[in-house]
């Protein structure tokens, strides 16, 4: 029981930890604008992390290697933890055991990856009909554009009604279902 309750924190808060530096990895690699509540959290929640590892992981052409590195650590952290809770034998696995390992936490980043982008759709959704001048509406727009803007072009506005958020929507998912579900159970058949 204390051992399900321990798992449930350790996956919230590290799962949490990071979306937060993935957000501020997108946030950078699209020049979206920090200068928001939203901006201003993610820099103050990623600070304390991303601050020292930048003195040693430096960024390559634009890209922010130290968030991008945070995020595959922490997914790293939190395998090897539940795994620890679930009594695996962690110093005696084999090669491919730490390969299933290192696989899972890539996994866990992309996963998370999309989850950034699937939540950005659907907060801009219901901020479009709730506040469309939202101070989000311009950091969510940046975020968003890359997935739908290529869906918009193929999907015209018909109507004043923008299908590309619903179609964005479920392809997302879809990719989570069918790609990282198969991925996992392959990964996992390592252990």
């Amino acid at each position: 029981m204390l051992s399900t309750a321990l798992e449930f924190l350790l996956t919230t808060v590290l799962n949490l930890l990071t979306l937060v530096f993935l957000l501020r990895f997108f946030m950078q690699l699209l020049r979206a604008p920090f200068n928001n509540p939203l901006g201003l959290m993610v820099i103050t929640l990623t600070d304390f992390a991303v601050k020292p590892v930048r003195r040693i992981l430096s960024s390559f052409k634009k890209i922010d290697l130290s968030t991008l590195f945070l995020a595959l650590i922490t997914q790293f952290l939190l395998q090897i933890s539940l795994l620890m809770l679930r009594n695996f034998p962690l110093f005696v696995a084999g090669d491919a055991a730490w390969l299933g390992f290192v696989g899972l936490s890539l996994l866990g980043v992309l996963r998370t990856a999309l989850d950034v982008f699937f939540y950005a759709i659907l907060m801009q959704v219901i901020l479009s009909w709730v506040n469309p001048h939202s101070p989000f509406s311009g950091v969510l727009d940046t975020l968003t554009r890359p997935i739908l803007g290529p869906i918009r072009r193929l999907i015209p506005i018909t109507n004043g009604l923008d299908f590309s958020p619903l179609v964005a929507l479920i392809l997302l998912q879809m990719v989570n279902i069918s790609v990282f579900k198969t991925l996992e159970l392959q990964l996992l058949g390592l252990f």
